[in-house]
């Protein structure tokens, strides 16, 4: 607290600080721009991309590179640590997450699990896809029966809510 001024010999008057909140131009002039970053298996879907624009606020949808997808969809069910493997999509998710960014994950449990401990660390807001599932069996001529699954995108979720 800095020290104003005397009212009188024995009383002092306090006046607080303000905390300094300097804009440079550029942020002052340019709105934030929330991403989608996805880290998932699977095409984002133009439902899905909608949904994010519309329900999440979502101006910019980002996709892994190759390399961390490749890592992030062939992760070895022997390991017993996924962490030291999942360095690499640490440090891109470091790269491309802002405060107030969404990351779509999903994936293999522990992964997630990491990933979405990572992402609110970050300041971010990690989230899945829900989905309505069909199942359609057919009986094939030799007795088999052929099960095939279809998804369709209903909303995102947030991890933890």
């Amino acid at each position: 607290m800095k020290v104003f001024g005397q009212k009188s010999k024995h009383r002092q008057e306090a006046i607080p600080e303000k905390p300094q909140t300097t804009l440079t131009r550029t942020q002052a002039t340019l709105p934030i721009m929330k991403k989608l970053i996805l880290l998932f298996n699977h095409i984002c879907t133009q439902e899905q991309e909608a949904d994010a624009r519309t329900s999440l606020g979502i101006e910019q949808i980002v996709a892994p590179p190759q390399d961390i997808l490749k890592i992030w969809s062939d992760l070895p069910p022997d390991l017993e640590k996924l962490s030291p493997q999942l360095q690499p999509v640490f440090a891109w998710l470091q790269t491309e997450m802002k405060p107030g960014d969404f990351v779509l994950v999903q994936g293999d449990f522990g992964a997630v699990y990491l990933v979405a401990q990572f992402v609110f660390a970050n300041g971010c807001t990690p989230v899945y896809s829900t989905t309505e599932r069909r199942a359609r069996e057919q009986i094939l001529e030799d007795g088999s029966v052929q099960l095939s699954h279809s998804f369709r995108h209903i909303r995102f979720r947030k991890y933890g809510a």
